[in-house]
């Protein structure tokens, strides 16, 4: 038991902050930290089935995905279609402007995109977040979403191509 609590203590230091920013942008909301202890609460009493088939962190990942999806079964409205503001310091959507002008503009820009990701269904919305955002690998996203290699290639296609249709961005915007 000791050792779990060592194990499950190790990858909260190594992966909590990832686990937090998975969560702000799967459920578009900054106030997550009740869902990240709940995802390692999860992790610890399923350790057991943890096969070492994946990493930890995408293990970590799926769990927290399905905490959030619990979450929002409970409170019976549909969070992932929310649109709120999004938390500039704590998402990767980070602005590497010089002059204000551009901080703003870059701002605003990252706003659309963020917006547009949200209001994608369901599958796109986890496909582009995890591929996309998270710069996840194929691998590792068909791990997390329990998706063939082939179905993550083609839904993340389509998803781009929705995305772009949506928000009038090139492909190199995306």
């Amino acid at each position: 038991m000791a050792t779990n609590r060592k194990i499950i203590s190790e990858w909260f230091h190594q992966y909590s902050n990832d686990i937090y920013n998975f969560l702000v942008y799967y459920t578009g909301t900054t106030d997550v930290e009740d869902l990240v202890q709940e995802t390692f609460i999860k992790a610890s009493k399923g350790l057991a089935s943890y096969k070492n088939k994946s990493s930890p962190k995408t293990w970590l990942i799926s769990i927290a995905r399905n905490v959030a999806i619990d979450e929002a079964r409970k409170k019976k409205n549909k969070i992932w279609k929310q649109t709120t503001a999004f938390d500039e310091q704590n998402g990767s959507f980070q602005s590497q402007g010089t002059t204000p002008e551009h901080t703003v503009l870059m701002n605003e820009d990252k706003q659309q995109l963020y917006n547009a990701i949200m209001q994608l269904k369901k599958n796109y919305r986890d496909v582009v977040i995890l591929r996309g955002v998270k710069q996840f690998s194929i691998e590792e996203t068909a791990d997390i979403l329990n998706w063939k290699q082939a179905k993550v290639r083609t839904t993340y296609h389509r998803a781009l191509k929705s995305l772009r249709q949506q928000s009038g961005l090139e492909g190199d915007d995306l």
